[in-house]
């Protein structure tokens, strides 16, 4: 209960100062810090409000609480939680916390990038939009009717502007009724399957399932070569991803693996059955049990998983804003010469 009450009360902390604080924690630990005098330390620096949040902290930690559930209290993100509470399995704490925040951070700045790059595309869109109607429903039908009573065409673009207004209306319902549908399908099917049946179908969405793909992998090898590293079996680090509950996903990825292990399969052969794992893993896994250095081959993996991602990211990115751009510029170009060749047209009738 008294946990559930500090994480009602500690969520004010934002992404980018959770980050921060444990890129400091770790490397305060890689200097030789214990947690308690590293959080102590950091402390000194804050307002005053975060003080007195992390000193309840550190009287949970010395009533036995672990870091991670003290984290989890705080409102900490369960992915750096998650990598936490890895880290406090296989003891290599520093570089946990230093790979956990690089990442979350890399994840934040890219959301902020995507943010960004859409704000005022969209406010062109929103500013565009209102133009569109004016010009439609007040101007041209003024220059159409005049067009007819001097037996003159349409030009193109007037062509295209009343194409655009007849288009936009049917592409707003089939909008709304994608979105009902798919609201539909996740209340009444999606969320009562289970919890690896959600990842294989979330896996299948163009684009978006690539990067899950990639990041599911990049979790699951780097926590995997960082207990394998603190010298833990396969078979007893994939109980430690089973025993942590607070990330569904993972555990009954750990529980799956390890099942199938004990009836005899081979790690590679498992890893292949997930369509949620990226197809070189199987064979990433492999060749490191071969070579008798499975925990750098994940590791090395993971690495090259998360580069992918910010790849990925980078040009879909730099995709879009193109994109919408060209689509308000064709739009606006069309409204204005919609507008001013009919005005041509009347001064060549003058």
């Amino acid at each position: 209960m008294n946990g559930l009450f500090m994480m009602k009360k500690h969520r004010s902390w934002p992404i980018i100062e959770q980050v921060h604080f444990l890129r400091r924690m770790g490397e305060l630990l890689v200097r030789g810090y214990p947690i308690a005098a590293a959080i102590e330390s950091l402390s000194i620096q804050m307002k005053p409000t975060r003080k007195k949040e992390l000193k309840e902290c550190l009287i949970d930690l010395k009533k036995g609480l672990s870091f991670h559930d003290g984290l989890a209290n705080l409102g900490f993100h369960e992915d750096l939680v998650g990598y936490v509470f890895f880290a406090e399995q296989h003891g290599s704490f520093a570089e946990a916390l230093l790979e956990g925040s690089s990442l979350v951070l890399k994840k934040d700045q890219d959301k902020q990038k995507l943010v960004k790059l859409l704000q005022y595309p969209t406010l062109l869109i929103f500013i565009t939009g209102f133009l569109f109607i004016f010009v439609e429903k007040t101007l041209l039908p003024r220059f159409t009717t005049l067009f007819k009573t001097m037996n003159l065409e349409e030009n193109l673009f007037t062509k295209i502007v009343y194409a655009f207004g007849r288009f936009f209306p049917l592409l707003l319902i089939i909008l709304i009724i994608t979105l009902s549908l798919t609201a539909i399908y996740y209340f009444m099917f999606f969320r009562k399957a289970s919890i690896l049946q959600q990842k294989i179908k979330l896996v299948r969405i163009p684009l978006l399932g690539h990067i899950l793909k990639l990041m599911y992998t990049h979790y699951f090898s780097v926590q995997l070569s960082f207990l394998l590293t603190g010298g833990l079996s396969v078979s007893e680090a994939l109980r430690i991803f089973e025993s942590y509950q607070k990330q569904p996903f993972y555990s009954r990825i750990g529980k799956e693996v390890r099942l199938k292990l004990v009836t005899g399969d081979k790690f590679e052969s498992i890893i292949k059955i997930f369509p949620f794992f990226e197809k070189e893993f199987a064979t990433i896994v492999k060749h490191g049990q071969e070579n008798g250095k499975l925990e750098q081959e994940l590791y090395f993996y993971s690495r090259h998983c998360i580069t992918s991602v910010e790849e990925i990211i980078e040009k879909s990115l730099k995709v879009i804003q193109p994109i919408l751009y060209l689509f308000i510029g064709i739009l606006v170009v069309s409204m204005y010469l919609a507008i001013l060749l009919p005005m041509f047209h009347l001064m060549d009738g003058i």
